[in-house]
This record gives structure tokens, C-alpha cells and sequence, in this order.
């Protein structure tokens, strides 16, 4: 799984499938159909087939077919080691001990002043 794939960020951003793949996280790595994910969503199976094969596709879980069912199961070593090198990235970038100085907001209601362009002050010599 690359670390900043567009493809997992958008696979896990969408709410049905993180629900998706909590789903398949509570039953503890034990692969399951596709109908039996879709029978505790309120889903229809073909949607919940679509947001699989995107979560499969973004390497986020692993699905097998025998037969006419499509087992699946969460790929939760990679994942997690996914997400963990995800945070040290930031933490090394970023560490906590920095501080970014972020301008006050204005007052509501209240419209930051603004030299009108093109003009300049003049300076007295």
C-alpha cells in the first residue's frame, strides 16, 4: 500500500465504506461474503459490491471468490502499518513541539482594512 495514495484516502474518506471496513474489522479478520457485509447495512448488495471493489482496489482489504460468493476481509497488518508510517511521516515533518503562528480572526462582522491598490503612501524626505 503506498503511503500517500490518493486512491486509499479516497477509499477510506467515503462513510459507507469505513463503515465497510469497521464492518469487516469486528469480526476479526474472519473473511466474509459480500451479503453477509451488506446485511448489516442498509445498503443494497450491488452498492456494497461496488464500495468493495474499492476498498480492495485501494488495497485496504483482500477478497476472495469461490464460487458464486466473493469473500473479503480487511488486510489489517498492511493497514495499520499503512497508517503508522502515515503518523511518524507527520511527526518527523511536523513535530508536536512546533508551533505554527496563525493570525487572530477578525471580529465578526468586522472587514480587514485594506490599502486600495495602486496607490502608495507618500514619504516625506
Amino acid at each position: 500500500m503506498e503511503l500517500l495514495s490518493p486512491r486509499l484516502f479516497k477509499a477510506l474518506g467515503d462513510p459507507s465504506r469505513l463503515q465497510l471496513v469497521l464492518r469487516l474489522a469486528e469480526v476479526g479478520g474472519t473473511p466474509c461474503t459480500v451479503g453477509h457485509v451488506a446485511a448489516g447495512t442498509d445498503l443494497d448488495v450491488s452498492v456494497v459490491s461496488r464500495h468493495l471493489a474499492i476498498l480492495r482496489d485501494a488495497g485496504v482489504i483482500e477478497c476472495v471468490k469461490r464460487g458464486k460468493e466473493v469473500w473479503c476481509a480487511v488486510r489489517t497488518e498492511a493497514l495499520a502499518r499503512t497508517l503508522r508510517e502515515l503518523a511518524d511521516a507527520l511527526e518527523v515533518c511536523c513535530p508536536p513541539a512546533a508551533t505554527c503562528a496563525v493570525p487572530p480572526r477578525p471580529a465578526r462582522g468586522a472587514t480587514p482594512k485594506r490599502a486600495p491598490r495602486g496607490r502608495e503612501e507618500k514619504k516625506d524626505e
